[in-house]
């Protein structure tokens, strides 16, 4: 299915979000997760279920100051 992935159009097999990102090796990543600009916690990316269309963020922490 087609999504937009970090602003970019990607074709991925994932049904979940959680299989997403193991799809894109962020599986065991500490990131965060946006579906149509709604946080999604870590706890419910299992259960997500995507559809085609839907715009994904996936945000790293970053240090610095």
């Amino acid at each position: 299915m087609k999504i937009i992935l970090n602003g970019e159009a990607t074709e991925t097999a994932a049904t979940t979000l959680s299989a997403l990102l193991n799809e894109i090796g962020l599986g065991a990543a500490t990131v965060a997760t946006a579906v149509d600009e709604a946080f999604v916690p870590a706890t419910a990316r299992d259960g997500f279920t995507l559809t085609a269309g839907q715009r994904i963020e996936v945000l790293a922490p970053m240090q610095g100051g």
